[in-house]
């Protein structure tokens, strides 16, 4: 007989994922179109951000976001830090978590649960330990155990133990839990920054964290 952990992270999880998505956003479509229209203005008509991301297994997905800095380059050609390139708009859409709120068209599709481990960037996965790439056997979430519990503000090293801990951990109990300290923490604008950057330093690896 399954584990009644397995039986809530298959089934039971998508049918709460897509039912509560499709509530989100469509109670959150006017919120939606308004911060395209201001994105657009203020990024030269590029209100949206895709990026490669590995999801549940390591299938490489596109996570679509809210575009929250401009592309302002050096002299030579290369970005300026996050913190040059974050607009206003973009700063407010951040401290409200709205940038967010297009990765529910991911939840919908399928590549994205509501909660779950963070989706990060394709560049760190050769450096992961064999335990934190366990954070990959469930589908990556819009918000999860890490972020509520410190989000940018707490290191790598303690990101990948809450995201470990969610995945041997998992069930509907702990995630309504960390649904409702989601919201709380949105309303508190807790845990957005690093304290040494205005997004969070880069994985690079476990030497360094």
């Amino acid at each position: 007989m399954p584990h009644s952990s397995s039986i809530y992270t298959g089934f039971f999880k998508r049918v709460i994922d897509l039912l509560v998505a499709l509530i989100i956003f469509s109670v959150l479509s006017p919120v939606f179109i308004v911060v395209v229209i201001l994105l657009a203005f203020a990024n030269s008509g590029k209100p949206f951000f895709f990026q490669k991301r590995p999801g549940k297994n390591e299938k490489i997905f596109k996570v679509i976001k809210f575009k929250t800095m401009n592309d302002r380059k050096d002299k030579n050609g290369e970005l300026l830090p996050d913190a040059e390139r974050l607009t206003a708009i973009g700063s407010f859409i951040r401290r409200t978590s709205l940038d967010e709120l297009p990765q529910l068209l991911n939840v919908i599709k399928g590549d994205m649960s509501l909660i779950g481990p963070r989706p990060l960037l394709l560049e760190y996965l050769p450096l992961y330990s064999e335990i934190q790439r366990t954070r990959h056997n469930v589908l990556p979430g819009i918000t999860g155990w890490a972020q509520v519990n410190g989000r940018n503000a707490i290191s790598w090293k303690q990101k990948f133990e809450y995201d470990v801990w969610y995945v041997n951990n998992i069930s509907f109990a702990l995630d309504f839990k960390i649904f409702f300290l989601t919201i709380r923490n949105i309303v508190k604008s807790e845990g957005i920054s690093s304290e040494t950057s205005a997004t969070m330093e880069k994985f690079m690896g476990n030497a360094n964290t």
